[in-house]
């Protein structure tokens, strides 16, 4: 993983973290059984809580390929083996832009 996204995943989870956000929300990273990866960040009390996401979908091949979009809360990102960092690139960039509004 990029080391300056996940300093910055870090960060950002450090700046939501207030006594209350952690209990019931988060950050998931796991693997999917096709197999690959996935991203879940919950953005319920986030300053990208009401933001609106445009859903990327990308299918390079069977096992490059993302999906970014937001769903009940959450920006998913489930993705194929080597395509994590992209996603994490997509939700830094956007979760800064969302810093902007």
């Amino acid at each position: 993983m990029d080391d300056k996204n996940l300093i910055w995943l870090l960060n950002w989870f450090y700046k939501n973290c207030d006594g209350d956000w952690e209990h019931s929300n988060g950050i998931t990273i796991g693997t999917l059984d096709n197999p690959g990866w996935y991203l879940t960040v919950s953005l319920r009390g986030t300053v990208c809580e009401d933001k609106s996401f445009d859903k990327i979908v990308v299918e390079r091949s069977e096992n490059d390929w993302f999906h970014c979009f937001v769903k009940d809360g959450k920006f998913e990102g489930p993705c194929g083996f080597f395509n994590l960092t992209e996603v994490l690139e997509i939700f830094r960039r956007w979760a800064e832009y969302c810093e902007t509004l």
